[in-house]
This record gives C-alpha cells, sequence and structure tokens, in this order.
C-alpha cells in the first residue's frame, strides 16, 4: 500500500517541479516557435504540443543537465513531424467555399501519386465538357467524389469528413465514376475508359 499511496505524490511532486521548472521557458519556446512556424496560431499550437510532450516525458529527464536545450529539441522534433506530415497531407478546404469551377479547375493537381483512368480520360475533354459531364451528378456524388478523387483523401476520410458510413462513400463513387464513364462516352463514342 505504501508504494500505491507513494505514486500520486511522486506524481504531484513531479507536475509540481515541471511547473515550476520548465513553464518559464513558455515565453521564450513561443518566440521561437513563431519564428519557425510563421504564424501565431501555429507557434501556440507547437509550443501546446512542446509542453504536453515534454510533461509526458519529465520523469526522464535528469536534474541538473540543461532544461531549456532540452524542451527546444523536443519543440524542434516536434516541428520537424509536423511539418512533414503536412507536406505528405494535402491542403485541405471546406467544400462549401468551392464553386463547381473551383474544383474542376483543381481536378489536374490532384494529390493522388498515380492518376487514375477516369482522370487520364478526363484529360482529353475540354473543361466544357468536363464541367457539363460532372454537373450532371448530385450533389452528394460530386462532394464524395471531390473529396476521394481531386484532394486525395481515403475512403475512410472522407466518410469521416462527410459523417457518413464508409459504404455510402463507396457505393458513391463508384455510381459518380459509372455516370461519368457514360455521359463521357455519349460525348464521344471512340474513347473507352477502363477502370
Amino acid at each position: 500500500m505504501t508504494t500505491a499511496a507513494a505514486a500520486p505524490d511522486s506524481d504531484a511532486v513531479l507536475a509540481a517541479r515541471f511547473v515550476r521548472e520548465a513553464m518559464p521557458f513558455h515565453t521564450v519556446l513561443l518566440r521561437t516557435a513563431r519564428r519557425l512556424t510563421l504564424s501565431q496560431a501555429d507557434a501556440e499550437d507547437l509550443v501546446q504540443d512542446t509542453l504536453m510532450n515534454a510533461y509526458s516525458g519529465f520523469h526522464r529527464f535528469e536534474p541538473g543537465t540543461n532544461l531549456q536545450a532540452w524542451l527546444f529539441r523536443i519543440m524542434h522534433n516536434r516541428w520537424i513531424s509536423t511539418h512533414r506530415m503536412k507536406q505528405r497531407r494535402p491542403d485541405t478546404f471546406s467544400v462549401a467555399e468551392f464553386t463547381d469551377n473551383d474544383m474542376l479547375g483543381s481536378a489536374g493537381h490532384s494529390a493522388i501519386a498515380e492518376r487514375s483512368a477516369e482522370d487520364r480520360a478526363l484529360d482529353l475533354f475540354c473543361d466544357d465538357r468536363i464541367r457539363d459531364a460532372v454537373l450532371t451528378l448530385p450533389e452528394s456524388f460530386r462532394t464524395v467524389l471531390y473529396y476521394a478523387d481531386i484532394e486525395g483523401l481515403t475512403y475512410a476520410e472522407t466518410a469521416a469528413r462527410m459523417n457518413i458510413p464508409l459504404g455510402t462513400v463507396m457505393s458513391r463513387i463508384a455510381r459518380s465514376r459509372e455516370r461519368l464513364r457514360a455521359a463521357l462516352a455519349e460525348i464521344d463514342d471512340n474513347i473507352r475508359i477502363v477502370a
């Protein structure tokens, strides 16, 4: 029982020590984070993430060593990880901010590394034809198609963003692609789109 009773005390002591020793560096961390992120909001997020990571690992910090250097190393590593993650993930925007023409205008800038057969086939048509074909789709089909094919989200990410079941996303994408194939085939019978 003494071990169980000592654990909360040691947690409380560790927390008090962290507040006493690490929190005075908050201002200097924030200033450096602003230089790294070039944004006040991102800098605040980075400092918060840094301090949370530092607190969770504070039991491993050796007293008497350079706490400021330790905090800056954590912040720098968190910034690098966040920066790399942002580079791998395409920018996201609200669908409400886009018109159909905006969505079609960015179709050639898909974040997907390998383009689908539909994307390659759509490149063969002029913008008006593509626009007309896409506009024949219901709004719910256009939205899932936008997230999956333009933004490059996975089906699961699309489902989470739209707050609908994964199966619904899969069926809407399949149906919208099939409707696009049919609409584009009517425009030019010489072009066959193979999935």
